[in-house]
């Protein structure tokens, strides 16, 4: 999707073209959303054994989550440590939002702060822990939210290496999210904080 967005950025010359590729590009993004929204309630409708579904924002639930933000920003902290001491690279991943950001700052704000954010929730957190991993027991649980993290740390770097590692626990805070508080809005929100709070 964010290349979509860079190809609609270097139509700024044609800003008719431009327009008609972005609103074709929303319209795609905004299908593709509901068609795994959908999909999504329908697995909770036939399977769901965790009682995953809106849980009331309390006071608690809200320091909860922002306990696990902090956490995901030590874990950042400490990544930028070690590629400030060029013991690791800055990832390939994160050049490529970096260059959007540049080029396009609003429509990478708009993609990567809200849009990303439900997606891979839908996706990672969502559809994937709730079909393979659907008995609640602990171990199931557990498994689920290191193999989510997992998969989520390969989508966004596809070595295994350092840089997996950190994605894959970034991954697993949002994991522990959903599955502590139960409801998929608490690791959309995580995840929406992470990316929009530099």
């Amino acid at each position: 999707m964010e290349s979509v967005f860079e190809i609609a950025s270097d139509y700024v010359k044609k800003p008719l073209d431009a327009r008609h590729l972005l609103g074709f590009s929303l319209v795609l993004i905004a299908g593709g959303l509901a068609l795994i929204g959908w999909r999504y309630g329908k697995q909770l409708d036939a399977n769901n054994p965790r009682k995953i579904g809106r849980k009331k924002p309390t006071a608690q639930r809200i320091a909860q989550l922002i306990w696990i933000f902090v956490l995901m920003t030590a874990v950042q902290i400490f990544w930028q440590w070690l590629i400030s001491k060029h013991i690791l690279t800055l990832p390939s991943n994160q050049q490529a939002v970096n260059a959007a950001q540049m080029k396009n700052p609003v429509l990478n704000i708009f993609f990567a702060g809200f849009l990303a954010p439900i997606f891979e929730e839908l996706i990672f957190r969502g559809i994937f822990m709730n079909y393979f991993f659907n008995k609640d027991n602990r171990l199931n649980n557990i498994l689920a939210v290191l193999v989510s993290g997992a998969i989520f740390g390969f989508a966004h770097e596809l070595s295994f290496d350092a840089t997996w590692i950190m994605y894959s626990i970034l991954g697993c805070c949002l994991s522990f999210a959903y599955m502590h508080f139960r409801d998929i809005r608490y690791s959309i929100a995580l995840h929406m904080m992470n990316n929009l709070i530099p």
